[in-house]
């Protein structure tokens, strides 16, 4: 253990995201579990080009059509049309996404199999709405779900309700075809409901999530006069098989074998980290300080932060991991990790960020205050300065948060 701990507790951290990459999970289960004759192949959400590389690797020239889906800078050669679209803002380019989209799953022939690979992000990527509502008020509860502090199922769950791909529609617009959907779980207690807004999947529940404060004028009534769902005895999901094909657990398994394979003892926390980033941010350190040496402390989730009316840079992680370097503070031996396994955090491309004892002292150094940027949700401006962020590019998965501390002495 005499390595350089941040560049180990980095090590540790990518290969927990390569081991649930899109490209390869996708690829080994459909060479284990092969479809019957040809499929046509849809891919939304973050990983979309990742996955479909690897539905390529395993069908080739046995998809006979395809779309595929991803966010703005992701876009890789493939063999079929790639489509880019706003995240987590949607954008135009998520409304021409949706349409695309309604308009690829009604050619597809009634008697084809469809292949659809889905992970994080598709929410925003891919939309249509309901007559009457556009880009404004897309844009508008899109706003507001980002900046209110809500988890992902309580934003999925008002999202499905003004659209006609999710909560089940696609379902419904691909049917009497089979469906075989993919999918990399980026939600707590992997419920396919909650993946992508559960679009090939019954949602139970027909009541309306209550509203918080600062919910758009219009919301109300537009929930209310959105068309239904479909029921979950719907016979259009009997035609769906659904496989989560990489999970939170999966990258928690590979990180406590890396660390291991490095000479660490690992504690890995099976609670998931969720609510106000600062305030866990706070209490994770504060654990770690209070911790034995020499242990790698494994945690994973996602949480969220309130956003101020003019928001800085930075994302939950950033926040989060600078809320644990205040609380770090001057010690010399501990440091701690937050990113997001697919390589951004918030709207910036940066994962997270890595900060040990000296984090706040190098950012007060060029003139910044760690309360003031946690406050203005700014925590990615100091943590350029203190050289703290992680930077990894599109990783082609999606599942969730991971933290990682460690405290030599």
């Amino acid at each position: 253990m005499t390595a350089d701990p941040r560049q180990q507790l980095l090590k540790i951290f990518l290969a927990a995201v390569a081991a649930v990459g899109g490209r390869a999970r996708v690829s080994s289960y459909l060479r284990a579990h092969p479809p019957t004759g040809s499929v046509y192949l849809i891919a939304f959400g973050k990983a979309a080009c990742a996955m479909a590389h690897g539905a390529h690797e395993a069908l080739s020239s046995r998809i006979l059509d395809g779309l595929v889906i991803t966010k703005h800078g992701s876009d890789e050669s493939l063999p079929w049309p790639v489509l880019e679209s706003g995240h987590p803002m949607p954008d135009e380019a998520s409304l021409k996404a949706g349409a695309r989209l309604i308009e690829f799953a009604k050619s597809i022939p009634q008697d084809a199999q469809a292949l659809v690979l889905l992970s994080g992000g598709a929410s925003a990527l891919v939309e249509t709405l309901p007559a009457g509502l556009g880009l404004t008020q897309l844009r508008e509860l899109s706003r507001w779900l980002l900046g209110a502090g809500l988890d992902i199922h309580a934003m999925n769950a008002i999202r499905k309700r003004l659209s006609l791909l999710k909560g089940g529609r696609l379902a419904q617009l691909l049917y009497p075809r089979k469906v075989l959907c993919l999918a990399i779980s980026d939600v707590s207690g992997d419920d396919p409901r909650s993946i992508g807004s559960g679009p090939l999947v019954a949602e139970p529940k027909t009541n309306i999530p209550p509203l918080s404060i600062g919910a758009p004028a219009w919301l109300a009534a537009a929930l209310q006069q959105a068309p239904p769902l479909p029921r979950p005895d719907d016979v259009c999901f009997q035609n769906v098989q659904f496989e989560i094909v990489a999970r939170l657990d999966d990258a928690k398994r590979v990180a406590t074998e890396t660390a291991r394979k490095l000479g660490y003892e690992v504690k890995v926390h099976v609670e998931f980290i969720e609510g106000d980033a600062v305030e866990a941010g706070t209490r994770l350190a504060r654990g770690l300080l209070e911790s034995g040496t020499g242990v790698v402390h494994l945690w994973g989730g996602e949480t969220t932060v309130q956003l101020p009316p003019q928001p800085g840079r930075g994302g939950r992680n950033q926040s989060l991991a600078l809320s644990a370097a205040r609380v770090l503070r001057d010690q010399k031996s501990a440091w701690f990790l937050a990113a997001g396994t697919d390589g951004s955090d918030g709207p910036t491309e940066d994962a997270g960020a890595l900060v040990d004892g000296a984090t706040i002292a190098r950012g007060k150094a060029h003139g910044l205050d760690a309360d003031a940027a946690l406050a203005k949700a700014d925590a990615g401006t100091f943590l350029e300065a203190s050289g703290d962020l992680v930077h990894t590019g599109p990783t082609g998965t999606n599942v969730m948060d991971l933290m990682l501390g460690l405290k030599i002495e």
